[in-house]
């Protein structure tokens, strides 16, 4: 525990975990960038599946599958990794007695620091992505697409997003992190008749999904209104927070494509958690949750 192979088991479970799921639900993210970019032609999701078929076929779901998988492996390597990290860090600066006290803190702050860094190694492919996905036409992928916007508007063309990345996922994160902790504390108090620390990991893995679909269904909320101006800003250069509202309305911004949302980001942090603490039971790991934040041992 808490040492750098423990950090690193930890870091491929986040690459792994956000890579795999983030690239699986690709068609929902589809029928959702193009609902939040063209709410007129994109109504509903009935309508943007049959837009999106009569347009560009099957293949059509498929777009933005590589930008997807390199963004998002990136993202959870450093997501996951540096949290770990971090939920030491601020553990060690508060006291091993003031841990679980402060335990909502230290995980808020440690998920806040860690994405941070995850959204810089994200952003450029979740501009490609977006372009690739909402634009027809634009790019087949990364390959074309990546070079295609640092021809048109140089590299800062890639991180022009940033701003509205972070604050999409670090509340986003934020929330994930704490409520899953949090929730997964509480099914072992109050649902599971026997500690943790007795129960199979069958169980403990069933409990990290029911702990990450609940933190899912906090974060899509929380986090919809910048998800709406992080597609909107990266589907058209020189596109202003003012132009999204002005398209969206204020109630468009914070409810447009909500419902699609909620269900793949339930789902898909259920599962995050799933393969995250699976490669963490593969290395001899704990799986995470259900204990005071405090270190038992030191790096």
């Amino acid at each position: 525990m808490y040492s750098p192979a423990y950090y690193a088991a930890c870091t491929v479970g986040g690459m792994l975990s956000c890579g795999v799921t983030h690239t699986a639900v690709t068609p929902l993210d589809v029928l959702k960038c193009n609902m939040q970019i063209d709410p007129s032609k994109y109504k509903n999701i009935t309508s943007a599946f049959k837009t999106t078929i009569k347009e560009q076929g099957i293949k059509g779901f498929t777009r933005g599958w590589s930008p997807t998988l390199i963004g998002y492996s990136a993202q959870g390597a450093f997501k996951y990794g540096l949290y770990e990290y971090a939920k030491k860090y601020y553990s060690d600066i508060v006291g091993p007695e003031n841990a679980a006290k402060y335990k909502t803190l230290i995980y808020l702050a440690g998920s806040a620091s860690a994405e941070i860094v995850a959204d810089v190694a994200l952003c450029p492919m979740e501009a490609v992505k977006v372009r690739v996905q909402t634009q027809p036409g634009f790019a087949r992928g990364l390959s074309d697409g990546l070079p295609k916007i640092i021809r048109s508007e140089g590299v800062r063309g890639l991180f022009k997003g940033i701003v509205p990345l972070w604050g999409r996922q670090i509340p986003y994160t934020m929330m994930k992190f704490a409520t899953f902790e949090n929730t997964v504390e509480l099914i072992y108090k109050k649902v599971i008749p026997k500690p943790k620390e007795e129960c199979s990991e069958p169980v403990q893995l069933g409990v990290s999904f029911a702990g990450g679909y609940i933190a899912g269904i906090f974060c899509a909320v929380i986090s919809h209104p910048a998800d709406n101006l992080v597609s909107f800003l990266n589907n058209a250069k020189g596109a202003t927070v003012s132009d999204a509202v002005s398209r969206l309305g204020l109630w468009g911004l914070l409810t447009r494509g909500l419902p699609l949302r909620i269900f793949m980001i339930g789902t898909l942090t259920g599962a995050q958690w799933v393969i995250y603490d699976a490669v963490k039971v593969l290395a001899g790991l704990p799986t995470t949750g259900g204990a005071s934040p405090a270190p038992a041992v030191s790096a």
